[in-house]
């Protein structure tokens, strides 16, 4: 009887073609089994315990601590560097705007800069800009001045955009306007200060009901001097100042923006004393030892993956020839560590931002965005791949179960939630576009939608609502309360009821024991001298219990009844 329960429990179930569970007892070797049992119960080991076991060092452990430090390090010091660059930027827009708009307070009017209502304000406005431009020199407080080109000044360039004839009566309601647009260019040397207007005058003369709008571009170099406090060189950095006169809505109000592009250079002639060449030096060596560590932990998370098929392979072809069953997809993802992939990932983002950081400091490359979205992307990855060490701990454990275990109920439930928000979205833009500016762009809808569901900014949007028409100010307030009432009351409260019916299950879990599966039953298999076996005298008879409190080295293969749709990670 002993004989025959020993034979039942190393057996593999699997389903005939008659439908009906059947088992096969093919004669194994001992010793490959004992062997491979011990390579699986290794791979299912945490660091710690695979030390304990073998004396084999946690390498990842080790290298991913030490790249979490460097890594944090490393954005913090382009972020400083990165914060200088961006404060220079927007003081400078600012101080573009003070010196070429006229009559410019210091606040936007609105994506706009200022406006003009008057022929004679535009003209004002228009003269204006060049006139600062030609005194330049003399005004601005900081390091500009007119970009210059292979020993020349580069000039100013004014382009008026109109209609190419046309005449218009408003009095009597009639207009005759040909739709073709017609572009006139002047070009305007920086050193013609006194005879630029006299000799274009009639450039200036303008049809305001055929104009369309007037785009004014010139080049301003700069020099960002600030860097030089935190040790670094400075940068030079060129300005293409575009100034446009909008008049496309011809409403009678001209619209005036001023933004500008930026490209940043290396300075020539520069000559500066101190530590900021040497510190260069430094930070570009540590952005190689950054290169160097995460090239070695791909190397080795790579490694683990490959390590992980060769294990399920002889995992599944031992079960095929011992027992004439195949690795049920349950057990085989228990193989397949995500968190590898995670950590893979965000190496790679973060050798490609500590390059382009390498090309920034060395002058190479002026594009912070992207070496920003490489960088800020990386860190993210791999403090979120820290938590797969916490989850050794089962009191950590329990937030990334649950997690895993609402994930697929969360997102069934964000898709059907999801077409009644797109329609409320474009519902909002249609109606009440054109009554309150919160609902003017569908982008604008659905973050002022979102901000709502948040609870954030709600008597606002009912008091601004503007009330023109009865009617939409009525459609405005069915609309808001739905939508607020529908969310905030029913979509959120069952959006969290999915989490933590998840979290209450994941518990329940932990106290009596996760399910088992033949993997489980397999690994927990008694072997003496083994460092982690089961609990002497315990009954591993799969016909008694379904469930069981598995080792602390088998929290990463834990599974839930397919009914609850539950998957889990270590």
């Amino acid at each position: 009887m002993t004989d025959d329960m020993e034979l039942n429990d190393r057996n593999c179930h699997y389903v005939g073609a008659d439908g009906l569970s059947t088992t096969t007892s093919v004669s194994a070797d001992p010793m490959t089994e004992e062997i491979l049992r011990d390579d699986l119960r290794f791979y299912f080991m945490s660091p710690c315990e695979k030390y304990r076991a073998r004396r084999q060092l946690p390498w990842k452990l080790a290298v991913q601590i030490l790249k979490i430090f460097m890594i944090t390090l490393q954005l913090i010091l382009f972020g400083l560097n990165n914060q200088l660059v961006v404060s220079y930027k927007e003081e400078n827009l600012m101080a573009f705007k003070n010196l070429f708009l006229r009559n410019y307070n210091g606040v936007d009017e609105d994506d706009y800069s200022i406006s003009a209502y008057t022929q004679h304000n535009v003209y004002d406005s228009l003269y204006y800009v060049i006139d600062q431009y030609y005194q330049l020199g003399n005004l601005s407080v900081g390091p500009v001045g007119v970009a210059e080109e292979n020993g020349k000044f580069l000039p100013m360039v004014i382009c008026k955009e109109s209609y190419k004839k046309g005449s218009v009566k408003p009095s009597e309601g009639s207009y005759d306007i040909d739709a073709q647009l017609e572009t006139v260019c002047l070009t305007l040397d920086p050193k013609a200060t006194t005879t630029w207007r006299v000799n274009n005058a009639s450039f200036f003369e303008l049809d305001f009901y055929r104009l369309v709008d007037i785009e004014i571009k010139f080049a301003l170099r700069g020099i960002n001097l600030q860097t030089v406090r935190s040790r670094e060189l400075p940068d030079c950095y060129t300005f293409f100042v575009k100034i446009i006169f909008d008049n496309s809505c011809h409403s009678g109000k001209v619209k005036i923006t001023l933004d500008f592009d930026t490209v940043s250079t290396v300075c020539k002639n520069w000559t500066i004393s101190g530590t900021a060449q040497k510190n260069t030096h430094y930070l570009l060596m540590f952005d190689g030892l950054v290169i160097v560590v995460c090239l070695f932990s791909a190397v080795l998370c790579t490694r683990s993956i490959v390590l992980a098929v060769k294990l399920l392979q002889r995992f599944s072809r031992f079960c095929l020839e011992n027992y004439n069953q195949d690795v049920c997809e349950d057990d085989q993802r228990d193989f397949l560590n995500g968190w590898y992939i995670l950590v893979i990932i965000s190496d790679v983002l973060s050798i490609i931002g500590s390059i382009l950081k390498m090309e920034i400091q060395a002058k190479s490359l002026t594009n912070y965005d992207v070496c920003s979205i490489f960088l800020g992307t990386s860190t993210l990855m791999v403090w979120v791949g820290v938590i797969r060490y916490l989850g050794y701990f089962q009191k950590y454990n329990v937030l990334i179960l649950t997690m895993r275990a609402a994930l697929p109920k969360v997102l069934r439930f964000c898709c059907c939630a999801g077409m009644i928000y797109l329609g409320y979205t474009f519902c909002g833009w249609i109606v009440l576009g054109p009554y309150h500016e919160k609902f003017e762009g569908l982008s604008r809808v659905a973050e002022c939608l979102f901000s709502l569901v948040n609870g954030d900014d709600m008597f606002p949007t009912f008091s601004e609502f503007k009330q023109k028409n009865t009617m939409v100010w009525l459609f405005s307030r069915a609309y808001l309360y739905s939508f607020i009432s529908l969310f905030i009351y029913m979509v959120l409260s069952l959006f969290i009821a999915l989490i933590t019916d998840a979290y209450e299950t994941i518990k329940g879990y932990q106290k009596t024991g996760f399910p088992m599966t033949e993997l489980h039953r397999f690994l927990l298999e008694q072997k003496e001298g083994f460092p982690l076996q089961a609990q002497d005298g315990a009954s591993m008879d799969t016909r008694e219990t379904e469930t069981s409190q598995p080792s602390l080295m088998l929290c990463c293969c834990r599974r839930v009844p397919k009914d609850d749709t539950i998957n889990f990670i270590s």
